[in-house]
Order: C-alpha cells, then structure tokens, then sequence
C-alpha cells in the first residue's frame, strides 16, 4: 500500500472516531531536538564523556547512582530535567489537539517518556498516563515516605565532568532526593502516582469500550516495547483501530496501519489527507 493511502486510511478512522488514544514512546520527543538514545552510540552522541567512562544509557539510568555518589546520579538527571524544561514541543502535538476539538473526540494519552512534553503541549494533567513517571516529580531515594512532589529544583550541572553542582533533598528527612522515574533495576520507585494514572485510564477504557476508538502510536519502538504491547492490547480488546507511526519499526498486520516515517512527518501526513 503506497504512503498517500496509508494518511488516507488514518484520516478516515480519525474522521469516524469517537475516542482517541495517544501512545507515545521515545521517538515522539526526536522532531521537538531531543536525543535519540537508540543504542549506546545515540546515547553517546548526546552525552560523550560516558563514552570514554565506559556507561551505556542503562548503567546511567540505575538508581544506584543517586545512593552511592548522588551528584553523579543527578548530573545525568539534572541536565536532562533542564533539556526537557528548554525543550519546546513540536507541532505535531498542536496538530493532535486540533483533531480533538474538530472532531469531538474524548482522548487520553498514554506515555514511555517522563519529559513531561505533553502536559507543556496544554494536554490536560487528568488524561496523561506516565508509566515511567516522571522527571518533573522527586521522591525520598531510601524511601522514607509515600511522599511525591513537583520537581522545582534548580540543578546546575558541570557537563564537562557531569556531576551536580547541587543535589535535590528529601523535604521530610533531608537525604538525596531522586525523580520519580522507573528506572533500570530499580527497586525504590514510588509508583502511587502513576498507579493512580493507571486507574483514570482503565475507567477512560471501560467507558469507551465499544465506542468507534482510534489508537495513535508515535515512535514506539521495540527495545521497550511497553507502549506498542498498550496499542496492540486496545485494538484485540477495544476493536480499536492503531496507527502506528515509526520510522524504523511500524510493522502491525492489518486492519491496523503502517505508516514508515517519523512522528512529526506522519501527522503531517495524516493532516493533509484530512484537508482533502
């Protein structure tokens, strides 16, 4: 099936949707500038000096870090919560947002990353799910509490060395704080925050079920394929249909759809075949 059809099956099922989802992995963040850390070499493009300590984006993001050497631990961590604070969403996020308000359409969106881009986007808190949480909430790192709050720290990084000049505390025992992020290995995530997520997304499911659903998947990929298993598992038990939108790896057997490109350039796709 050529491209341009591909946008003009997408744009029919949005056309005669009644609820959306939007599934986003790593790769919705790539056309807003953010790092593609697909393999150690795009992990080491962004971050060099991890290279030459021997470090793949997996050894970076252990918990452990912020337990045995905190300022290590949140040179990784603060100089991402600054990118994704200067970050700028890209348009395809608007163009999202446009389709709910044309076509009426209730909607939830459902996330890998925690850079808090759809929330900055003006997507309503209340319908984003994280299942990662996110880099914008800090948790105790033992913990000493069930307490989450809003990460409002200042964190100054020396990238040359990427160690924090500062480290975020505890506001109930004043030892390291840490963000509220599964991380690999991890074993002293709070998850209440995205637990409570979770719930609002299956009431969100159950309301709709049998409702016409259209599932949007951008830049999912396979590494972690969290995201692509939520789409899948909407379109065998919701009949929803799934547009999965991926530069590298959009493969889904029919009646889903492929659209082989990136995230921003497949909704710009699908936008254009709306127009017609």
């Amino acid at each position: 099936m050529e491209l341009v059809e591909r946008y003009r099956k997408a744009a029919e099922a949005i056309r005669h949707a009644r609820a959306l989802v939007i599934t986003a992995g790593a790769g919705m963040g790539v056309d807003s500038g953010l790092p593609d850390f697909r393999g150690d070499r795009g992990f080491w493009n962004a971050y060099p000096l991890y290279e030459r300590l021997g470090l793949s984006f997996v050894a970076a993001a252990d918990p452990a870090h912020f337990e045995r050497d905190p300022s290590f631990g949140w040179g990784f961590y603060g100089h991402r919560t600054n990118l994704y604070r200067e970050t700028v969403p890209h348009p395809g996020f608007s163009l999202l947002q446009d389709w709910i308000g044309l076509f009426r359409l209730d909607w939830f969106v459902v996330t890998s990353n925690v850079d808090g881009q759809f929330q900055k986007a003006g997507f309503a808190e209340e319908n984003i799910l994280e299942v990662h949480g996110s880099i914008h909430h800090l948790q105790c790192i033992h913990p000493c509490s069930q307490a989450i709050w809003p990460n409002s720290e200042t964190i100054r990084v020396d990238f040359a060395t990427m160690r924090a000049r500062q480290i975020p505390r505890c506001i109930h025992c004043g030892a390291a704080a840490r963000p509220n992020i599964l991380m690999f290995g991890d074993w002293s995530w709070i998850s209440d925050r995205t637990a409570r997520q979770e719930l609002q997304f299956d009431q969100f499911v159950t309301d709709h079920r049998g409702a016409s659903m259209v599932v949007i998947e951008l830049g999912a990929g396979t590494a972690i394929p969290t995201i692509r298993h939520t789409s899948e598992q909407l379109g065998r038990r919701c009949g929803a249909t799934v547009i999965r939108i991926n530069p590298r790896e959009a493969q889904i057997a029919p009646p889903h759809i492929a659209i082989n490109c990136g995230a921003l350039a497949g909704l710009r796709g699908i936008a254009a075949a709306l127009q017609q």
